[in-house]
């Protein structure tokens, strides 16, 4: 009885420490990455406001060409909604809805995440004119990780992850814009 006593404080303990230590770590995460185009504001604009756009440079559409895509409503307005599901499981399954157009400025987008794991994060795509030929897009992802998964944020580097892909995806953007 006092071994099988030990165990359990033991395995109590084991699951204890990590419950008190997501108490600490932050819940929410934001990344952001930018790059300068050599094109006006508004055609560079006129491009990324078509959420179908994002299939031609966004690095996680491109990973698999055999994903389903589904598109309701009218592209470019908000209320757009780009659906996919691939069985690969870093595209997995989710939605993509555009959420506010300021012209010329701002896209705003809710990201929702099915599957590998339920998730929900917002997006946003900014530009911002440089000089009358050349163009600032900033493309950013803000999430929240409730209590108690905000533990993987210990062991997951949002920002070199998301990073990396959004990197990927204005490189992307800038070839295509500038062809």
């Amino acid at each position: 009885m006092k071994i099988l006593k030990i165990i359990l404080s033991v395995v109590a303990i084991l699951v204890a420490i990590p419950l008190i230590l997501a108490l600490f770590v932050k819940k929410t995460y934001s990344v952001e990455r930018e790059i300068n185009i050599e094109k006006p504001q508004r055609e560079v604009f006129d491009y990324i406001k078509f959420l179908k756009n994002q299939n031609n440079f966004s690095k996680w559409a491109t990973m698999d060409p055999a994903m389903k895509q589904e598109f309701r409503g009218t592209d470019g307005q908000a209320g757009f909604v780009s659906a996919w599901e691939s069985k690969d499981k870093n595209v997995g399954k989710g939605e993509q809805t555009i959420v506010g157009i300021t012209e010329g400025e701002r896209i705003d987008y809710d990201l929702h995440f099915i599957e590998p794991f339920e998730s929900k994060s917002k997006a946003y795509l900014l530009t911002a004119p440089v000089s009358d030929s050349q163009t600032k897009v900033t493309w950013g992802f803000t999430g929240r990780m409730n209590y108690p998964m905000n533990i993987m944020q210990l062991f997951m580097n949002m920002e070199d992850m998301i990073g990396d892909d959004l990197n990927t995806g204005l490189s992307n953007l800038k070839r295509i814009m500038e062809q």
